[in-house]
């Protein structure tokens, strides 16, 4: 009966070790497929079924890391992003977190989750932030992975687990790990912790075993499911050497990892020394991948015919502009109105409405100004009549009174001035000229009513006479002719006093026309240009001003012969032969850089200074020299004062 007992306890014992050995494995072994891969230039060292289009597992979540990364480089979100978990984020299944409905948890602890424990409910919340729902942000990681070359990659979630037309292979995951780590060396880190704080858990790291068995090994992601078998993507470098390798379908984690060993080892020893690195070009950091047919048509083969989501007929839309045709106006549609803060809109309607009110406005009353700009704008006359011309022409021409234009016109008329003009000044010049030349007063008044009568061109025919030299000076003086033609300018000679001198213009005679010949055009009362001058004009006068003293040439003494001429030359900086040392420097280019920094921040006690280097002793001494005993002092307790070594150096040191 014992016996009996106990052989019925061991069946029983025996059958539920089967059951629980089968519901362990996989109902069928999944397909193998590795390649090993030198990640310094993407060259495949080995490779089998290395193009199988297999279940990639939690090794999606590269992508989803990936992109995640994207965002906070791009700007559009930050590690401190507050995700709020969706429903559909916290129902997925193991691997989790433990993420509830509407709780807010920040970026950070997400990519942690995912990276590491490979939490599903962490990924598909990235997921849903960047994207808007886990279908749009598959979409996106299908074109990423399009542009990143990987040709063979479809995704429908964000964490991998399985579903139809979620696919990958060994070579697609392998160029992705070289992407992770190339694109974003300062997020790889995250992928070699052993744990890590995810907000509301503490995590381990599912590669655990991997990173500590494996000398090198820095990473990169696991992944299991039935379907997929035990998957992982694996980095490690030795040296200059840099490998990844992946594994599809491993038996169990025990002989996925060992597997792994073998494939590193062997890329080790088929890697060369000394090889140049060759970085991957990155994806585009953009959202337009999801909405541009301009990709879709560059990339190939975006989905699976016939899959679900899939494509099923591609068409092709030439985007080359052949020319370009102006719109055409809506038949019966008004203007738009431009928006009312538009600067050039507003000016615009600024300068209708005031040409409208000027159009409109009321004619200006006869006689002003405004009256006049009207007539002379609808081609009208505005010559007022001869009579108000002379009186206005004759009060512009009135002087105010004490200017020296009122003092002028009554010397002119041959009285004295009101007040003493001061000696050797422009005033006492014109009183001497009068006086010098008392028929300048007879020359009669202008008549104010030629004022307004306009020159009379100059005749083609008439040739200025040459001027004599050196020529008398001149007052111009305008004298009528007639009531008709222009006042004609007339010279008066008049002797310059030696001792004041005076600068006066000269009038330009007016041009005379030929059919006057009556008229003379200009009387000068000076000597013929050929006769001689007096010696009072020729002979230069003695002038009283600094300015036009008379230069007086020193002598030149010969040199006597035989004799050796000595140049002696004598330093500019007088007393300026002290020094500041700023210290003793190991090369002459560390010498030379501080004597530049120094003389920057003490430009105002070392401006003018000379920088020199000198060698002694194996170092090199950096000075400024040319200073006064002063300058160095003041620099030196400067120079203290931040620290640096200072000293001033004598006249012979």
């Amino acid at each position: 009966m014992a016996s009996l007992l106990g052989r019925f306890i061991r069946t029983v014992t025996l059958f539920v070790a089967l059951i629980a050995v089968f519901a362990a494995a996989p109902a069928q072994a999944a397909p193998f497929a590795a390649i090993v891969m030198d990640a310094r230039t993407g060259e495949t060292l080995w490779e089998k079924n290395a193009n199988a289009r297999l279940h990639p597992a939690s090794l999606t979540k590269m992508m989803t890391l990936y992109i995640a990364f994207q965002e906070i480089e791009s700007g559009r979100m930050s590690l401190d992003t507050v995700v709020t978990v969706s429903k559909h984020a916290a129902a997925q299944p193991p691997s989790r977190l433990g993420l509830k409905p509407g709780q807010k948890i920040k970026l950070r602890y997400l990519i942690r989750a995912a990276a590491i424990k490979s939490a599903n409910d962490a990924a598909t919340a990235i997921g849903e932030a960047i994207g808007g729902t886990e279908a749009a942000f598959a979409k996106r990681m299908t074109k990423t992975a399009r542009a990143l070359g990987m040709g063979n990659t479809t995704f429908r979630n964000a964490n991998g687990l399985t579903a139809e037309g979620h696919l990958s292979s060994a070579r697609d995951m392998t160029v992705l790990g070289r992407h992770l780590f190339y694109d974003f060396p300062q997020y790889y880190n995250i992928f070699s912790r052993r744990t890590a704080d995810a907000g509301i858990a503490q995590v381990n790291n599912t590669n655990t075993r991997f990173l500590d068995a494996y000398e090198g090994a820095d990473g990169i992601k696991t992944g299991y499911t039935v379907a997929a078998g035990f998957n992982l993507t694996a980095s490690a470098k030795r040296g200059d050497k840099r490998i990844i390798a992946t594994i599809f379908g491993g038996a169990s984690t025990p002989a996925r990892n060992a597997k792994m060993r073998e494939l590193m080892d062997m890329g080790f020893d088929l890697a060369k020394n000394g090889k140049k690195v060759a970085k991957p070009e990155p994806a585009p950091v953009t959202n337009d991948l999801l909405i541009a047919d301009a990709v879709e048509e560059a990339v190939t083969g975006i989905d699976v015919p016939g899959a679900e989501g899939g494509a099923g007929k591609t068409i092709r839309v030439s985007g080359e502009v052949i020319r370009s045709i102006r719109p055409k106006a809506r038949p019966g549609a008004a203007p738009a109105a431009e928006p009312a803060h538009d600067p050039v809109a507003l000016a615009i309607a600024s300068g209708v409405a005031d040409a409208l009110a000027e159009a409109n406005a009321a004619p200006p009353p006869e006689g002003t100004l405004e009256a006049q700009a009207v007539a002379m704008a609808a081609g009208e006359s505005t010559e007022e009549p001869e009579e108000e011309i002379v009186v206005a022409a004759a009060a512009e021409a009135a002087p105010a009174p004490g200017s020296l234009e009122a003092q002028a016109a009554a010397l002119a008329a041959g009285a004295a001035p009101a007040v003493a003009p001061a000696p050797n000044s422009l005033e006492a010049q014109a009183v001497a000229l009068a006086e010098a030349a008392p028929e300048a007063a007879a020359v009669p008044a202008v008549d104010a009513a030629l004022a307004a009568v306009r020159p009379v061109a100059r005749p083609a025919g008439l040739v200025a006479a040459p001027a004599p030299v050196p020529a008398p000076v001149e007052v111009a003086v305008a004298e009528p002719v007639q009531e008709t033609v222009a006042p004609v300018a007339k010279a008066v000679p008049v002797e310059v006093p030696a001792e004041k001198p005076v600068a006066l213009a000269m009038a330009e005679p007016a041009p005379m026309p030929e059919s006057m010949p009556d008229v003379t055009a200009i009387e000068t009362v000076a000597a013929d240009a050929n006769a001689p001058m007096p010696e009072s004009v020729l002979a230069p006068a003695t002038r009283k001003a600094p300015i036009f003293d008379t230069v007086e040439m020193a002598e030149v003494v010969p040199e006597p012969a035989g004799e050796t001429l000595v140049v002696v030359s004598k330093s500019t900086s007088g007393g300026a032969q002290w020094g500041v040392n700023v210290g003793g420097y190991s090369s002459r280019g560390e010498a030379e850089r501080a004597l530049l920094k120094t003389g920057l921040s003490e430009s105002a006690t070392l401006d003018g200074g000379l920088r020199k280097v000198t060698e002694r002793s194996g170092k090199y001494r950096a000075t400024f020299l040319g200073l006064s005993e002063d300058q160095a002092a003041l620099a030196c307790r400067r120079i203290r004062a931040r620290g640096v070594e200072c000293e001033t150096t004598g006249p012979a040191g």
